[in-house]
């Protein structure tokens, strides 16, 4: 490990130490900027150090403000029954002593946000450690709802975790130790069942695409599987805002079908390139 990473970590863990009698379950002070389409909320510890960077980019916003993201964080309890039982795999979802933060993003139902197809989601913080084929990935839940993971990149810096999604509302940074088969066999599942939920008329094209792509990963033929789902996604795209809903709003009155549908896929793909690169 650098001695600039290990150093970062030690401060941090120094920060987090310091504080721990205040932090668990207690909100942290965050900070919110919003420029046209990006908001990026700033999240500090209680001794006023930066703990995160948390840069939420919208396709297409309307109402974007700092009050109408609803934006909170807090250091969890990295042995709380409640929050491991919301992980898919306890034993194997492991958060770092040194990044305990959970984001939660709820918008007001009153405070006007609404956005088109996706958002890009980016936890950048220096209190983690990049390394290439990094196991660190990005999950999110509804709600005091089941996490799963929806990372389309890891990236140094010294972590950014990033994913894409179609709505809210917590997310976490966690070790993923399940191997990528597995991963991608849950991801599977969740876009077929994304597929089934859509308008007869939309199925039948998308779950082609969807099959080809399974098909063509069982025999290890991962460039024709991530083909598939370019298609998938092409037509997603193509179709989003007329044949497929495509709009989240703070009312929670209509679904983003076509968002979750491209935010699904493009964390599939992330899966399937990391297991076609590392073999495992």
């Amino acid at each position: 490990m650098p001695k600039s990473a290990l150093a970062a970590k030690l401060v941090f863990g120094l920060a987090l130490c310091l504080c721990a009698p205040l932090t668990l379950a207690q909100n942290l002070p965050v900070t919110v900027a919003v420029a046209g389409n990006v908001a990026t909320v700033r999240v500090d510890l209680p001794t006023q150090q930066t703990l995160a960077e948390v840069i939420l980019t919208f396709d297409d916003s309307l109402g974007l403000s700092p009050g109408s993201l609803g934006v909170s964080a807090q250091l969890v309890d990295l042995s709380s029954p409640a929050l491991l039982a919301r992980l898919p795999n306890a034993g194997l979802n492991q958060l770092d002593p040194s990044f305990p933060l959970m984001v939660t993003i709820e918008p007001p139902t009153l405070g006007g946000l609404s956005f088109q197809r996706t958002v890009r989601v980016e936890v950048h913080t220096h209190a983690l450690t990049y390394a290439a084929g990094s196991q660190l990935r990005l999950f999110k839940a509804p709600l005091n709802g089941s996490f799963r993971d929806i990372t389309d990149e890891i990236a140094p810096g010294s972590v950014r975790a990033r994913g894409t999604t179609g709505g809210f509302s917590q997310f976490l940074v966690l070790t993923d130790l399940r191997s990528s088969s597995e991963v991608v066999a849950s991801k599977f599942d969740r876009l077929q069942s994304l597929i089934a939920a859509l308008p007869l008329s939309e199925r039948g094209p998308l779950q082609m695409s969807a099959d080809a792509a399974q098909s063509a990963f069982n025999q290890g033929q991962f460039g024709d599987a991530l083909n598939s789902l370019d298609q998938l996604r092409a037509r997603v795209a193509s179709r989003a805002g007329t044949a497929i809903p495509s709009q989240w709003r703070a009312t929670r009155d209509t679904d983003n079908q076509a968002g979750e549908l491209l935010a699904a896929t493009s964390t599939l793909a992330f899966s399937i390139g990391y297991q076609r690169d590392l073999g495992r």
